[in-house]
């Protein structure tokens, strides 16, 4: 099958974090090519048997967002505590959720800004083995959601059709 969705891979090389940057870039826009053209019933679609949704990987990417950059990276408690649920209640829409990530990633992009330095490392811990610098957090930050994104593209296929990166 063709592929029906496609985002050019960056061709950015302009130093580690330039290059850094980019590749998570990609990987957050392919995140709303993925979504693009779903209404709110397809996208809380479960097709698995887990509680794996279209949705619920967007409010996944969100809440990573904010654990990665803004707790252990900018050390800010209030994300000390989050759930990790992909299970989107009711009552919140998925306009909601995609504008909760965006917003993520609006406060992550002032983290990474700040920080300035890959080797900048984070305020708090990383598990046992102590503070890691921006670099891991942005090559982890991007594999995370690179391997999600093999997710979506399947659920995605089996929602209406469309596949491509």
């Amino acid at each position: 099958m063709l592929e029906t969705q496609r985002e050019r891979v960056p061709g950015n090389d302009g130093g580690e974090l330039d290059t850094a940057l980019a590749f998570l870039n990609f990987q957050r826009v392919c995140v709303f090519k993925k979504i693009e053209g779903l209404d709110d019933q397809q996208l809380r679609r479960r097709l698995v048997a887990s509680d794996t949704t279209l949705l619920g990987l967007v409010k996944h990417f969100a809440d990573g967002e904010r654990w990665w950059f803004a707790h252990h990276l900018g050390g800010d408690p209030a994300y000390a505590d989050i759930a990790w649920t992909m299970v989107i209640p009711e009552g919140v829409s998925a306009a909601d959720i995609v504008a909760d990530y965006r917003s993520a990633i609006e406060q992550s992009d002032r983290y990474i800004a700040a920080a300035g330095s890959p080797d900048t490392r984070t305020e708090l811990p990383v598990g046992e083995e102590g503070p890691k610098t921006l670099r891991w957090v942005l090559a982890h930050k991007t594999s995370e959601i690179a391997r999600h994104l093999g997710h979506m593209d399947i659920l995605r296929e089996q929602i209406d059709g469309v596949t491509g990166r």
